[in-house]
């Protein structure tokens, strides 16, 4: 079925029951035209099929085993489209198992605030990264024939009053930061499904929002399948359908297809708006297909460990503690060595197929080394036990080993979906152990495992190693291992900065915000974008991570290949004694144009495996969007002329190479109106010099002579409108010159 599709074999009633859910989980089948019901349910790591009780979301703990793969947080560290899509394809394999049509994901959201609860099932504080993580694993999920819903759109950042909170933002930061992943994964990667999330846009529900829903969605983007409510997002079916929501999920909802029949024959509602969307709910009948042959648990499980190992990211590593060698007394201290934290809580939480313990893990690799391990809690994630006597038999062990591996990080009740955090703290219990181990350990090495980043700055200087390795799915435990033991060679980079306080981060007085509203006052300034821009200083920057290998960069080369794009290239080599990877980070700096940009953005990149001692150059295009910023007057992305520098950096902070290129830019000038100011008018690079001679003209005489010598004179009145500057000092003189440059205005550029 498809746009085309005959409907004049639907009562109204029945094509709007089709724009509701049947129950909890799927659509609704019409046996008269043969229309099949097609399964919905959530991801995005895995495939979270509810076991009962389909006609209610029922408890997160029922659903069918299915593999736990490295959720958002980790993939996004992995740099690499790659990981996505196997993830992607893999999670089209179970789901096709299952009887699965449509799986619930990737979500895209940028990381706004480190508080945001949810953060662990979005990719990133930079767009692009998100939107092409975000692409590849749609794609790899829907060419197994098993439909992907990219959510939450948009401006879906924290959990805090979600359903009725309205993010305030300006359009320049929507389109440069909050929907550019939307739009990538749309338009590259062409989702069955886009979920149009719980909250408000500037005063106006995402499921409402035709703005968002119809003019953007459809019209600039091209989108032409379903847009689905979030489960309960939809306030008002009516409204929702005019604007553009296809579905509203879940089912049966009480009223709606009566309020929508209603709605057509009061003449509130076009009969045609319900017809477009209903052919495209149709369409999902694509996707209904008779289950697949069961999938390769074991098999999966190989992946899910492979892919955990590229996702963590190793901070520090003083004395190169890491990887650990032959014949180490170990101590593996901490009860998540032993409880592995490997998803969060809320919607995707799933039942994986198995899992494993670092603590396990860890013991293998030592037994092959003739390595000793031994293991002490240090403390109770529940809050039992004896807090003292717990920690000081760690100590005891520390203190007894050659280096102590510390497993620390959040429980499970401390971030998950529904709500915010209040801070970026471990806990107490956790702070006083870590400081405790490292006062007597030779070495000490700490492994986190959290959803959302936690501050390092109670106990960082004070230990060896730290490896970051956020939340790493079913076998993150045994993924962990092989880094500790370097069978694994770390390659993970920062999605996202890690502040030195939270009070630094740039959202921080405004989130997550009061009475209904949150303001995004920080603009475009998100992430890095923040940070490099004003100079403050952090634990460790977006882009960072360290390796077993070393790598240099060299022949950093750049050529404009018309007016407002380019091609950089860059040699890399790997100069250390370990086959490794290394991602490469292409950054624009300008500031050229008529807006404030950021110190840097991520442009480009790459991520490359390189033996000891090879080398290899990597080429990269940049076209427009890699140097235009989003011109709210004109309602067009625009490059400005000038001079960009295309940056090499090791991360956002840290710039390895260089290089200048002048771009001609976008022919594309103001168009100047009475209500212009003076400023803008005389800087008009077309009328701008016109304009200061008639204005020289009719002053007195000297006046003039100074003015064509130094327009600056007029510095003082540039931000009064034109239509006051004529009232005030020259009258109707210049009547005639204005209308004859502005005119002018009209038609550059066209």
């Amino acid at each position: 079925m498809n746009a085309q599709t005959d409907l004049s074999g639907l009562t109204l009633e029945q094509k709007a029951s089709l724009l509701s859910g049947k129950d909890f989980w799927s659509t609704r089948p019409i046996e008269e035209i043969g229309l099949a019901s097609a399964v919905l349910t959530d991801g995005p790591h895995g495939v979270r099929l509810q076991t009962v009780d389909f006609d209610r979301i029922g408890s997160l703990d029922e659903s069918l085993p299915s593999t736990c793969f490295p959720p958002a947080v980790a993939v996004g560290s992995s740099w690499n489209p790659e990981v996505a899509a196997r993830i992607g394809t893999a999670i089209g394999r179970e789901a096709r198992t299952l009887g699965v049509h449509v799986v619930l994901g990737p979500g895209v959201n940028i990381k706004r605030s480190p508080l945001c609860g949810r953060n662990f099932e979005y990719y990133s504080e930079d767009p692009l990264l998100s939107g092409l993580l975000g692409a590849a694993h749609v794609r790899g999920q829907q060419e197994q024939g098993v439909g992907a819903s990219v959510k939450h759109f948009a401006v879906n950042n924290q959990e805090t009053d979600r359903m009725r909170v309205s993010a305030d933002v300006d359009e320049r930061t929507l389109r440069e930061i909050y929907l550019p992943a939307f739009e990538r994964v749309v338009t590259e990667a062409a989702p069955a499904t886009v979920m149009a999330a719980y909250n408000k846009i500037n005063g106006v529900h995402a499921a409402e929002n035709r703005w968002l829903l119809t003019e953007v969605l459809r019209e600039e983007w091209g989108f032409t399948g379903v847009v689905v409510s979030d489960w309960g997002a939809a306030v008002d079916p009516v409204a929702s359908v005019r604007a553009g929501l296809d579905l509203e999920m879940p089912g049966p909802a009480a009223g709606s297809a009566q309020r929508i029949v209603d709605a057509v024959r009061a003449g509130e509602l076009e009969e045609s708006v319900v017809d477009e969307a209903v052919r495209r709910v149709l369409a999902l009948s694509g996707f209904v297909t008779e289950p697949a042959t069961a999938f390769d648990v074991d098999a999966h499980h190989r992946l899910a460990r492979e892919l955990a190992a590229e996702c963590a990211v190793l901070l520090k590593n003083d004395h190169d503690t890491l990887p650990m060698t032959s014949r180490q007394k170990i101590a593996v201290i901490g009860e998540f060595a032993v409880e592995p934290r490997y998803q969060a809580g809320g919607s995707s939480h799933l039942s994986p197929t198995r899992l494993d313990c670092s603590l396990d893990a860890v013991r293998a690799h030592a037994a092959e080394r003739d390595s000793t391990v031994e293991f002490a809690p240090g403390f109770r994630l529940d809050g039992s036990g004896d807090v003292e006597a717990l920690r000081e038999a760690a100590v005891a062990l520390a203190r007894a080993s050659d280096v102590a591996v510390v497993f620390a990080g959040l429980a499970q009740n401390e971030e998950s979906e529904g709500y915010d955090r209040d801070s970026l703290r471990l806990s107490a219990v956790q702070v006083e152990l870590l400081r405790a181990v490292a006062a007597v350990a030779p070495r000490t090495v700490v492994v986190l495992s959290n959803g959302g980043i936690v501050t390092l700055e109670d106990w960082h200087d004070e230990v060896d190693a730290v490896l970051e390795g956020f939340l790493l799915g079913q076998a993150g435990g045994s993924a962990l291992a092989d880094l500790l033991f370097g069978v694994a060679n770390p390659s993970g980079r920062l999605a996202e900065t890690i502040p030195l306080r939270l009070e630094d981060n740039p959202s921080f007085v405004n989130f997550p915000g009061e009475q209904g509203h949150v303001r995004y006052g920080e603009g475009v300034m998100v992430g890095y974008r923040w940070y490099g821009t004003t100079g403050t200083p952090v634990r460790y920057p977006f882009g960072h991570g360290l390796s077993y290998s070393t790598f240099a960069v060299s022949d950093l080369s750049v050529e404009a290949t018309g007016d407002a794009s380019a091609r950089a290239s860059v040699t890399v080599n790997n100069t250390g004694t370990r086959a490794g990877k290394q991602v490469v980070q292409v950054y624009i700096a300008t500031e050229a144009g008529p807006v404030r940009r950021p110190a840097r953005e991520l442009r480009a990149f790459d991520k490359i495996h390189l033996e000891p001692g090879e080398s290899r150059t990597v080429t990269f295009d940049l076209g427009h969007r890699a140097f235009a910023y989003y011109d709210v007057t004109g309602a067009r992305w625009t490059v400005a002329p000038g001079d960009y520098l295309v940056q090499i950096g090791e991360n956002a902070s840290d710039v390895i190479a260089e290089a200048p290129v002048s771009l001609a830019g976008d022919a594309v000038a103001q168009e100047l109106t009475m209500e212009t100011t003076l400023g803008e008018w005389v800087a008009h690079p077309v009328v701008g010099p016109e304009l200061l001679k008639e204005l020289a003209g009719l002053l007195p005489e000297g006046q003039g002579e100074q003015l064509a010598e130094d327009p600056d004179r007029l510095r003082i009145v540039y931000d009064v409108p034109m239509k006051r500057i004529v009232s005030m000092a020259f009258g109707p003189a210049l009547d005639e010159t204005l209308h004859r440059l502005m005119e002018r205005t009209r038609t550059v550029g066209r």
